[in-house]
């Protein structure tokens, strides 16, 4: 046991190399918060009073990059800068999809609604805020605050997957977006969608393994979508339960044909 013992303190001081992961997604949650107040319990009464909540949080994620290991040859300040300098771009995505939201869903009835409850909205904008990071090569932030999304919505987008405007998430429960996935504008996805690779490989790694989906495209719900080399061509429509490991052209739909077969039995009456 004393040899256990010492194992679990040895990896206790290794974990304790860059802050908690609640710390990190906290942080995240509270600029989603302040973006959204929807989200938050908390009015902010004066401009002033935003301003200063904002100087609070680029603090925060200063000190969080400082105190991580992982981050040793990082510019702290510049990330800090360039994340807050291009949060009014990502606020305008992450508006774009709540709008994409309310307009591909007939249950939805205002932006409220959609920026209060839809787990896909959560989804894309901790994705959204992820991405800015992972662009920056900040290691294991990213994934901590897409997992973290990923927990709490069923929905698991990979911080590296380049997603384009106007993005909407349908229910949205089992979707999974890989690491090289490409998916352009207005784009919907409904839930158990997969764009994943045809092999898990670890050589691959830092290659292109998972689709191109092209703007103006409709996945339907279970659709697996898998390779590095399959592109789905715009403005197509892929139905439920379909199986695609090779490219479709523009304007297509592609859907799923069961073959059903009929067992007839005689029942003794």
């Amino acid at each position: 046991m004393e040899k256990f013992y010492s194992t679990l303190f040895a990896r206790q001081q290794a974990a304790h190399d860059m802050p908690s992961n609640v710390r990190i997604w906290e942080w995240a949650r509270d600029v989603f918060r302040l973006m959204f107040p929807e989200r938050n319990s908390k009015k902010l009464l004066t401009v002033e009073a935003v301003k200063a909540t904002f100087t609070i949080l680029e603090n925060e994620l200063y000190d969080l990059l400082l105190n991580s290991k992982d981050c040793i040859g990082c510019d702290h300040r510049e990330i800090v800068q360039r994340f807050f300098e291009n949060l009014p771009h990502i606020y305008h995505l992450m508006l774009e999809d709540a709008q994409a939201m309310l307009d591909g869903d007939p249950a939805a009835n205002n932006l409220s609604e959609v920026i209060r409850t839809y787990p896909g909205f959560l989804a894309i904008c901790m994705y959204r805020m992820a991405h800015q990071l992972w662009l920056d090569r900040v290691p294991l932030f990213p994934r901590i605050l897409t997992e973290y999304a990923h927990e709490r919505t069923g929905i698991d987008i990979h911080p590296g997957a380049t997603i384009g405007r106007h993005f909407h998430i349908d229910h949205g429960t089992g979707l999974v977006i890989g690491e090289t996935a490409v998916i352009g504008d207005h784009v919907k996805l409904y839930q158990g969608v997969t764009l994943g690779a045809l092999s898990v490989d670890k050589v691959l790694a830092g290659q292109r393994r998972h689709p191109i989906i092209e703007d103006h495209v409709i996945i339907y719900a279970g659709a697996t979508i898998l390779g590095g080399n399959t592109r789905i061509g715009h403005h197509s429509v892929i139905g439920g339960n379909v199986w695609i490991t090779s490219s479709v052209p523009p304007d297509t739909t592609v859907f799923h044909k069961p073959q059903i077969q009929f067992i007839h039995s005689k029942v003794d009456r």
